[in-house]
């Protein structure tokens, strides 16, 4: 019996390949699974883990205990509409093979950004917004710094993710008369990654370049003109941010105190992200390659993977100067993401280790993976070597030493990622942990561990916690 717990994508556009994470349980009533492939469109993948201890079935079904599974499928590009296949193939301790379906991907041509009455020209900047029942005043505020910006040459469109019907209309009071606003309410609920998603989407077909505008800051008024003259040859082009809380006070002039920046070297980009989605201004091709965005388990961010997607395919620009105040709110997701509220789990290498290893080390590998199958025409040999050591630090004693051996760099005053790599180890030793007790263990009540996938909230960066606490 085979069950898929995460989500697959509903759909892949025509021509664009992903990485897909297939997390569930296996097991056979009568006979000892021995070992597992993941199938897709009938290729073999080697899941991360198979046979995981899942002690929220034991009771239900004694079988079961012994059935998490988890792994990261490439999905290559379809170049025609169809269905893409994902299924499970059981090997049995009697030499017999069983499989069984785990899903369909839906393959279909892409959806044509809507059209406007009145077609933009190349040049004109799409500044994409994502709106959830934004502070008004703060709404106000960012709408004026986008009016008054010296570049005249963008459009903003906005994706709004079905605030209350009064917000909403506030919001359209807000840019009533501006042509050069057009907003769009979400049929249902998206969050804010896939309502950046769907922002971008909104952005007209002729517009090269693209920009990623928040419902709550404020720009200086030279923003756009001075990223534009920035990007040259890049792909994407970001700058500092000042840090100011909701009344306007300076909390600091610089996003990088007590931390390098960081935006040429692709794996410390993956594991410690050093780009806000706001600060940034991208070719539409970034878009394109970055579109639909990858399922990732735990918490997602959009500007992340951009981010990722334009160092993979070329470079990134930096303009050394806050272009924008950058607005603190005492209840944003990275006050409430605080391992406090995790729940306490053994002693030792295994307490907090669910969490690094589900929250932390398997999203990367996802983006990582998806890199590695979008962007390979454009990869270069580092950057294509280091995704490949990313993906293999889990089951890759080699690149599992590389990983180990980063946070060393330290010493070479490369602090960008804050050392955070130890995190990500801890997350793969304690998957090596569990899976050598899970084998030694035969009485399920004696075993202090649980692959069931944990709490979204019970895995945070701390170091990079604390340097945002301080910034």
């Amino acid at each position: 019996m085979a069950n898929l717990e995460s989500p697959l994508p509903a759909s892949l556009p025509v021509g664009v390949a992903t990485g897909v994470f297939c997390c569930g349980t296996c097991f056979h009533r009568n006979e000892t699974v021995t070992s597992l492939e993941l199938l897709v469109d009938g290729e073999r993948h080697r899941p991360d883990a198979a046979g995981m201890p899942r002690p929220d079935l034991f009771a239900s079904e004694p079988r079961a205990f012994r059935s998490g599974f988890w792994g990261t499928v490439p999905v290559t590009a379809r170049d025609r509409p169809g269905t893409v296949e994902l299924s499970l193939a059981a090997r049995l301790a009697d030499g017999s093979e069983h499989v069984a379906p785990l899903g369909r991907i839906a393959v279909a041509e892409r959806e044509p950004a809507p059209r406007r009455e009145s077609p933009a020209d190349a040049d004109v900047i799409a500044v994409c917004m994502a709106t959830y029942d934004p502070d008004m005043d703060l709404f106000r505020v960012q709408v004026e710094s986008l009016r008054a910006q010296t570049d005249r040459r963008w459009q903003c469109v906005i994706s709004d993710d079905c605030s209350s019907p009064e917000r909403f209309a506030a919001l359209n009071e807000v840019i009533a008369g501006d042509e050069r606003f057009v907003v769009s309410r979400s049929e249902r609920r998206l969050g804010f990654y896939r309502n950046f998603e769907r922002a971008l989407r909104m952005a007209p077909e002729e517009a090269r370049l693209l920009a990623l505008c928040d419902q709550d800051d404020r720009w200086r008024p030279e923003k756009l003109e001075v990223l534009r003259q920035a990007l040259g040859g890049a792909q994407l082009v970001y700058s500092d941010q000042r840090l100011v809380d909701v009344d306007g006070h300076v909390r600091s002039e610089t996003l990088w105190r007590g931390r390098r920046n960081n935006h040429t070297n692709l794996a410390s980009l993956l594991i410690a992200n050093s780009i806000t989605g706001a600060a940034t201004l991208f070719r539409r091709e970034v878009a394109e390659l970055a579109l639909p965005f990858p399922d990732t388990p735990g918490l997602q961010f959009h500007d992340h993977w951009i981010g990722l997607v334009a160092l993979a395919a070329g470079d990134i620009a930096y303009v050394d100067r806050p272009l924008y105040d950058y607005v603190q709110h005492a209840g944003a997701v990275f006050g409430e993401v605080s391992g406090g509220r995790a729940r306490r789990g053994p002693r030792g290498l295994l307490r907090g280790g669910r969490g690094a290893y589900f929250l932390g080390h398997l999203p990367r590998e996802v983006q990582a993976e998806t890199l590695l199958v979008r962007c390979a025409g454009r990869l270069s040999e580092p950057k294509r070597r280091a995704l490949r050591r990313y993906v293999d630090s889990g089951r890759s004693p080699v690149a599992f030493a590389w990983l180990v051996a980063r946070p060393l760099r330290l010493l070479a005053g490369r602090n960008e990622t804050l050392g955070s790599e130890s995190e990500l180890v801890h997350g793969i030793v304690w998957r090596w942990v569990v899976a050598l007790l899970t084998k030694a263990v035969r009485r399920p009540g004696r075993l202090p561990c649980d692959a069931a996938f944990p709490d979204p909230l019970s895995f945070e960066q701390k170091r990079l916690r604390r340097w945002r606490a301080g910034a």
